[in-house]
């Protein structure tokens, strides 16, 4: 059966011409999927002989919340959902002083295989389809209650390892009949799939391209992230510039700070080099420790001193603020304790 939830409105209306029904109940049905509707049955403006009809052509579900934690700190709110084959997922609803933010996850467990990063333990399960992306917003939307203003692809997996679902799902995300969230309120996270760049570049998609860069250097960038093999930071920066010189959209860093390991002064300094030839905003990001992983947090001392050399070196800055600390807010924590458990 088709995956109803994973077509364009167009498509669901050529498909609906095909099956010689009317073109306002391609309209009706949209409307429908686009506030979250997990069943035809749901649908009760449409006959029930075409409902049934409907769920013998079509495949159309909803998420299941297996675990919902609500921070007492600062309000963040992190789902693992339970998908359809038994597997689970993580998304987070953050709040800011400009809106909602919704972190979802593009992939059922990651093969990049980061050495700080719970969501690579246990590697690649499967992709996820565009459904499940877009229910990941839908969902967390309509049972938090929180109007969702912006959407950053940094969850579980690695965005671009699943392109031709992710393409999809940022267009039915962008689609005015189904979420009309616009590009620029929209975050890709990579850990720099360069063979990957071109591809996104010649959508145009004007969203923004963070390149989680967490080294200055081979040497680091290597032992952290396994992808960094056979690529090379050299070849992620000429990949970035490209990228900026394609699209006029400059590429964000992002940059966890990792104690002893990528916080010295000598990485602040080669990182401000790399900001500097590509523009790039850096955003430092405070490491939240993972249970099975030896890394620890910068202290605050070793952070403010990065800062101050990136500044000092004419890049812009900022430090993520962190959410969700009591929570497990960090990607593949809370899934990593439900598969134990």
């Amino acid at each position: 059966m088709k995956d109803i939830l994973s077509m364009l409105p167009e498509e669901i209306a050529e498909d609906f011409s095909a099956l010689g029904l009317p073109r306002f109940r391609a309209k009706q049905v949209t409307q429908w999927l686009a506030k979250g509707v997990g069943s035809f049955e749901e649908m009760q403006n449409l006959p029930k002989d075409l409902r049934i009809r409907l769920a013998g052509e079509y495949s159309l579900s909803r998420l299941t919340i297996l675990r919902k934690q609500t921070s007492s700190e600062d309000g963040t709110i992190k789902y693992l959902w339970g998908l359809a084959d038994g597997n689970a997922v993580e998304t987070v609803v953050m709040r800011y002083h400009y809106g909602n933010t919704v972190c979802v996850s593009t992939q059922v467990g990651c093969r990049q295989g980061c050495a700080f990063c719970a969501s690579t333990i246990g590697g690649l399960v499967r992709q996820m389809e565009p459904s499940e992306m877009l229910n990941e917003v839908l969902c967390s939307q309509n049972d938090s209650g929180e109007e969702i203003s912006h959407v950053v692809l940094m969850g579980t997996g690695e965005p671009l390892d699943n392109f031709d679902n992710v393409m999809r799902f940022l267009a039915l995300l962008n689609h005015p009949e189904v979420f009309n969230l616009g590009m620029r309120h929209i975050s890709l996270s990579t850990c720099g799939i360069i063979e990957r760049f071109d591809d996104l570049a010649a959508r145009d998609l004007q969203l923004t391209l963070a390149v989680s860069l967490h080294a200055p250097d081979d040497e680091t960038r290597t032992r952290l992230m396994p992808a960094n093999r056979g690529r090379g930071v050299e070849a992620l920066m000429e990949a970035c510039k490209k990228y900026y010189e394609t699209t006029g959209r400059r590429v964000s860093f992002e940059y966890a700070m990792i104690d002893g390991v990528n916080d010295t002064a000598r990485h602040a300094l080669l990182l401000s080099k790399r900001a500097r030839e590509v523009g790039a905003h850096v955003n430092l990001i405070p490491l939240n420790h993972v249970e099975e992983s030896p890394f620890k947090p910068s202290t605050q001392g070793h952070l403010k001193a990065f800062v101050r050399t990136l500044e000092e070196n004419g890049v812009n800055v900022t430090i993520r603020r962190r959410l969700g600390g009591d929570i497990d807010a960090s990607c593949g924590q809370l899934r990593r304790k439900y598969e134990k458990r």
